[in-house]
């Protein structure tokens, strides 16, 4: 349950600027689609694919770290870290069950033709588009459960784009073809809205622990 009094409390600390640009950014935020990538090896991919969901707009990304765990490079995400929400798993069985859970349809993305190509994707259902490492793809168990399957056509010699670049060509397009539909409810409801401002506030406001005991002594006056 969020504190709307502490909330406002926090925010008072925010330029107007700030607060202005968190609303504009909020009502363009999803969690109609969301992003996994699974054991990918090259760090700086992983905190690219990161920095492309916020770029369009993708709030959860979900990361297996089943065989490679490894911390975000900083200076690739460009602080973007500090604006979607990061879910590690060290399993993709796990993270395959979780995303399911939630209503999530299980897209595996693949440089073969017999998948879906984006412009043919049906972007009305919600879905979980998965991005496998950069020597071997994703593995046989993201393949036998997936729903559907995803490919970016391609017309030269070279079969297989960068994990980072895929991520941002099917986001790019997918995340506008969501948007330009009207029949479907992408946006995110109030409380993620609220839930998203105490995140960003608490990622933003300097000495966040003092202020927040500040707080909490003159509600106890």
């Amino acid at each position: 349950m969020i504190n709307h009094e502490l909330l406002e409390y926090l925010e008072s600390f925010l330029t107007p600027r700030r607060l202005a640009l968190y609303k504009e950014v909020l009502e363009k935020r999803t969690n109609h689609f969301t992003v996994a990538v699974e054991d990918v090896y090259q760090l700086h991919n992983t905190s690219a694919v990161i920095r492309s969901c916020d770029v369009f707009g993708i709030q959860n990304i979900h990361v297996v770290e089943e065989v490679n765990k490894k911390n975000i490079d900083r200076e690739i995400a460009m602080g973007a870290q500090k604006w979607v929400d990061i879910n590690r798993y060290t399993s993709v069985k796990e993270c395959i069950a979780n995303l399911k859970k939630q209503g999530y349809q299980i897209v595996a993305t693949t440089p073969h033709e017999h998948a879906a190509t984006i412009q043919h994707f049906d972007v009305t259902k919600r879905a979980a588009i998965f991005f496998g490492s950069e020597l071997r793809g994703l593995s046989d168990e993201v393949i036998q459960k997936a729903d559907s399957m995803l490919h970016i056509p391609m017309y030269g010699f070279t079969e297989s784009l960068n994990i980072s670049v895929s991520a941002a060509i099917i986001l790019q397009y997918l995340s506008g073809e969501m948007r330009s539909n009207k029949e479907i409810n992408w946006q995110l409801t109030e409380e993620e809205k609220c839930s998203l401002r105490m995140q960003w506030a608490k990622n933003t406001v300097k000495s966040y622990e003092q202020i927040i005991q500040r707080f909490d002594e003159d509600q106890k006056k």
